[in-house]
């Protein structure tokens, strides 16, 4: 199995996030996919490549360009108002305040284009999401030519990244970047299974109004996980995307015997989509150790998960998302990898 990897995602290493009422050390850190990298080492996944780079044209065939001029340039706006701190944002246009306005304040721009305080913007926030959305492209560059499965590892992660706004350590949606190239590149339809404890809220957003890319989410219950506002049963698209979104909130201490009938059904769905390419947002934070989730999923499982996902028979794409129990982190992602061979 072809693996993709950045060190550069080094670059995003901040110093605080707020989280359960008080700023501490991001749990979304280098530990976690320098972990993976050494576990996938030591278990002789050996064909380890570098991104190439495929421009900026591919990450603005999904997010804004005033977005991406934001990611660009607010770490210089911050600097020079209020120092060198990690940026995060002071409040949000919500219900009646106005969105239709993007202040020129960064403190206001940051605001605008974001939905959480736990996403801090540090120095090297850009060249760091930049390189994670060329390692998602360069794995799908690999399976549009023959690749049968290829796992891009990305960091930061993706899948909460909307169109136009950042939040849950995302800042571009690598997984809907490397969908829409798929579509680019020839593919007629395309599904998404995400995986991750967390549903999947910019991945949905992005594609809910279309009907060539199928989002399938299997997360914790929005009426008590993050990110609380997206993930319900009854989100099913609309317009031409009507049916071609299928979310399976589940409840906490969610073990195997449950979560396997949830996979199961979403199996189903995506087979009768009869895609050309899979793309797989990958969260290990299922695990029943991971320090900030309640799921009860154990280390063998995710090769269960895998198997039955590579069942399939389809071109994927793996793209790395959550996970955040750093001792075992990297034998959760290889025991997926093994179940997808």
């Amino acid at each position: 199995m072809k693996i993709i990897y950045s060190p550069d995602h080094r670059f995003q290493d901040a110093f605080t996030e707020l989280i359960d009422g008080r700023f501490q050390p991001p749990v979304e850190n280098p530990r976690r996919v320098e972990g993976i990298l050494s576990a996938l080492r030591e278990n002789s996944f050996e064909s380890i490549a570098p991104p190439q780079d495929f421009g900026l044209e591919p990450i603005l065939r999904v997010h804004d360009p005033g977005f991406v001029e934001f990611l660009q340039s607010a770490w210089g706006e911050w600097v020079a108002k209020h120092g060198e701190i990690d940026a995060l944002p002071l409040n949000w246009a919500i219900r009646t305040m106005r969105s239709d306005r993007i202040p020129d304040d960064i403190d206001g721009k940051l605001s605008y284009y974001s939905f959480d305080a736990g996403t801090p913007i540090i120095a090297g926030t850009w060249q760091a999401a930049y390189a994670s959305a060329q390692v998602a492209l360069t794995g799908q560059s690999f399976v549009s030519n023959g690749e049968s499965v290829v796992f891009s590892l990305c960091r930061p992660p993706g899948h909460h990244a909307a169109r136009d706004f950042l939040g849950g350590y995302c800042f571009l949606n690598n997984g809907a970047i490397a969908a829409q190239a798929f579509r680019d590149a020839g593919a007629e339809r395309v599904a998404i299974l995400d995986v991750d404890y967390h549903h999947g809220n910019g991945t949905q957003a992005i594609f809910y109004d279309r009907a060539d890319v199928l989002f399938v989410s299997i997360h914790a219950h929005p009426r008590l996980a993050y990110p609380y506002f997206l993930g319900y049963d009854d989100e099913q698209g609309a317009g031409n995307g009507e049916g071609y979104t299928r979310n399976y909130p589940l409840l906490p201490g969610t073990d195997w015997t449950v979560y396997q009938d949830a996979l199961n059904d979403a199996l189903q769905q995506i087979n009768a989509y009869q895609p050309d390419a899979l793309v797989i947002s990958l969260g290990v934070d299922t695990f029943e150790h991971d320090p900030i989730c309640d799921f009860k999923l154990t280390t063998p499982d995710y090769a269960k998960m895998g198997d039955r996902i590579s069942s399939l028979g389809l071109p994927t794409l793996i793209v790395m998302e959550g996970g955040y129990a750093l001792e075992a982190i990297g034998a959760n992602v290889v025991s997926f990898l093994k179940g997808m061979q």
